[in-house]
């Protein structure tokens, strides 16, 4: 059996070379119906916070709190789960539940969304590489240190088959692609099995 959702599709090598959470999250809303562009998501929706360099130390956000940087620029990180969440609440709140379904199995996901024609904002890793641990910084709120898993990357889960699962990539104008399963499943695990979807109320 093969599900492929008819999703709008957004590249962001183009402008958004970090912004790939912001990207995925717009192509869900245009599928939507929403009519909203990237710049509006980032500037209007998404909490950025900056990173500061004090005494030679890294200092950063937490990123289930904040963008950790901007996605304009190439030397930024990005988000977590509840970030883009808090964002979608305030575009689609009234109408729609926004579900943090970090931890979901694929299986459940497939069922709940994709096999209703809702698409779902999914973290791996880019390109399907291997996650490096690092770099830290410490977080502005605490002063704990906080170690990112890098080739953290967003997509937009569109479909699956027997050999694996369908999504609009936004790097590199990668479009429609289709990643296998086991290694997807790993690399979705690396970035902490991060996904977010939104349903009708």
């Amino acid at each position: 059996m093969k599900k492929i959702i008819e999703a709008p599709y957004i590249d962001q090598s183009v402008k958004y070379p970090t912004g790939c959470e912001s990207v995925s999250a717009v192509m869900l809303l245009q599928y939507l119906g929403i009519d909203i562009t990237v710049d509006r998501f980032i500037e209007e929706y998404l909490e950025k916070k900056n990173m500061e360099e004090k005494e030679g130390k890294l200092f950063g956000p937490n990123p289930k709190e904040y963008f950790c940087g901007s996605p304009y620029d190439p030397d930024s990180f990005g988000c977590y789960a509840p970030v883009i969440c808090k964002a979608l609440e305030k575009i689609l709140g009234e109408e729609y539940e926004i579900i943090d379904e970090t931890g979901t199995s694929m299986d459940e996901l497939k069922e709940k969304y994709i096999d209703r024609n809702l698409p779902v904002i999914f973290w791996a890793c880019i390109n399907m590489r291997e996650p490096v641990v690092g770099p830290a910084w410490q977080l502005f709120e605490t002063g704990e240190t906080f170690t990112w898993i890098s080739n953290e990357h967003c997509m937009l889960l569109v479909g699956y088959d027997e050999e694996g699962y369908y999504f609009n990539d936004p790097h590199e104008n990668r479009g429609l692609i289709c990643y296998e399963k086991n290694l997807l499943e790993k690399r979705h695990e690396a970035q902490y099995n991060m996904a977010v979807a939104v349903r009708r109320k």
